[in-house]
């Protein structure tokens, strides 16, 4: 097979699953990976295994389901073995499983709340990118992707986990280009503004916004809210060859949030 493989987590809907569309229009075969399952601590539906069969059934024969908890290291590897089983090679990873947990002060945020938004915003890139570059460190054109976010470099009120995760993130994808020093293999991070998906849906809940329109008023250069191909656009460069000279990088797709005050 000389298709280019690619695994992508969270890709049930939004970034993720724009981020599939991306790279099969692109050429690559991919791994759609996501849990769907609920998590009891959080307060929305995660996506179903319907979206992601919807996801899968776009990209008309270029890319394979598989429903896993990114946080499971077993699983994960189950995966990783699979894909390469089938397909010889696995050439870049996008890590952009996330969850949206919040509404307290940080002394107020209970363990089970703590514990589920870093299991999957953070844990989760941990073990998907531990589980993945080994066998990424033997493609001509290794690639990994991480999606933090703009709150990975601000502070949130009332979502202290969600931040914390995301600015992890941006850390460990640093040091992981580090790491890769001399192998080929690039890691860089997308940190995403204010996006149209159920996760901006949830902060404006968590706000007591009216709409996630108001969420506007954040990308002032921009004037309005991002949408998930756009952000996939981004991943998708990272993944190709135009991008071979960038590591280590944290690339705002924000509208100029983090830009501007």
């Amino acid at each position: 097979m000389t298709r280019p493989v690619a695994l992508v987590t969270g890709a049930g809907r939004g970034i993720g699953a724009a981020t599939v569309a991306a790279l099969v229009a692109d050429g690559w075969w991919v791994a759609a990976l996501d849990r769907c399952s609920n998590d009891p601590v959080v307060p929305y539906p995660m996506a179903s295994t319907g979206e992601l069969a919807a996801v899968v059934d776009a990209a008309e024969g270029a890319a394979a389901a598989f429903e896993v908890d990114v946080s499971d290291p077993s699983a994960m590897a189950g995966v990783i073995a699979a894909v390469t089983a089938e397909h010889g090679r696995l050439d870049a990873v996008v890590c952009a499983a996330g969850i949206v947990a919040g509404g307290t002060p940080l002394w107020e945020t209970t363990d089970a709340e703590w514990d589920a938004v870093i299991a999957t915003d953070l844990t989760g890139v941990f073990v998907t990118v531990r589980a993945a570059t080994p066998t990424v460190l033997a493609s001509p054109r290794g690639r990994i992707v991480t999606v933090a976010s703009a709150a990975g470099s601000l502070g949130l009120r009332h979502m202290g986990p969600y931040a914390a995760a995301k600015h992890g993130v941006i850390g460990l994808t640093r040091s992981l280009a580090a790491d890769l020093a001399g192998t080929g293999v690039t890691a860089n991070v997308i940190s995403p503004g204010s996006t149209a998906t159920t996760g901006l849906d949830e902060s404006a809940r968590i706000y007591d916004l009216a709409s996630t329109d108001e969420f506007v008023r954040h990308q002032e250069p921009l004037g309005r809210l991002i949408e998930p191909f756009e952000v996939a656009a981004s991943i998708a460069w990272l993944c190709s060859p135009a991008a071979s000279a960038i590591t280590g990088a944290v690339i705002p797709v924000d509208g100029g949030m983090t830009a501007t005050p």
